[in-house]
């Protein structure tokens, strides 16, 4: 049996599995657009409770700050709470902090989604695939009647372009919340990484109030930062 026979065997099945299998990626991808969009709901952060942290951070209050944060959720609140709370460790371990924070926060958000990119990027080949099975049936069908246009012919016909229809019904929506929840994601990691730059400059102002030689002789600040 050669591969043109197995061929023809696959379209003898017809493209209603492919029908049935573009419908159950499209649940899937409903069921994870639902799921992280209440993920991303339940741990985003107001946006005064935002500001009103990071107005006391340019205000240089460290210790209402730190009791704000405290008191709040989200990853901007975290960043603070890591740094102010660590400040004797510099301000190096406070960006390490930070930055491990924000790589573990994206992980956490980006749960997922790679299954909606691969389906945005897949369902419409696999709706071309019913739509390749269509038309093999259609010419098996036509074969069959003589050449003449017969209802069966039609009826195949139309599942073949209804394949490629459901397959880019399903893949738009996957591509439009896998690139939505991406641009979410990227915004809220980088508030937080300019939190960080916040807290390290207000811990380095600090620190030039309590020492003003430290400002003019950075490089012997940095060679004791380090011993």
């Amino acid at each position: 049996m050669d591969i043109e026979e197995k061929v023809t065997q696959l379209a003898e099945l017809g493209a209603g599995w492919v029908m049935w299998l573009l419908v159950a990626m499209s649940i899937v991808c409903l069921a994870i657009v639902l799921e992280r969009a209440w993920v991303l709901w339940r741990t985003g952060e107001a946006e005064g409770e935002r500001e009103e942290l990071e107005g006391l951070l340019r205000a240089g209050d460290r210790i209402a700050a730190l009791e704000r944060s405290q008191q709040a959720s989200g990853l901007t609140a975290q960043v603070i709470r890591e740094g102010l709370s660590r400040a004797d460790a510099g301000p190096k371990a406070i960006e390490e902090r930070a930055a491990a924070a924000s790589e573990r926060e994206r992980l956490r958000l980006e749960r997922r989604l790679g299954f909606l990119g691969t389906v945005g990027n897949n369902a419409p080949f696999v709706g071309l695939l019913g739509t390749v099975i269509g038309i093999i049936r259609s010419f098996q069908e036509m074969s069959r009647a003589g050449g003449e246009l017969t209802s069966g012919l039609t009826a195949e016909i139309g599942e073949a372009l209804v394949a490629t229809a459901v397959g880019l019904l399903v893949a738009l929506p996957a591509v439009f919340f896998f690139n939505l929840f991406q641009r979410a994601i990227r915004r809220r990691l980088a508030r937080a990484s300019a939190t960080a730059r916040e807290v390290v400059a207000l811990l380095f102002e600090l620190e030039s109030r309590r020492n003003p030689l430290r400002s003019y002789f950075p490089a012997e600040s940095a060679r004791e930062a380090a011993e």
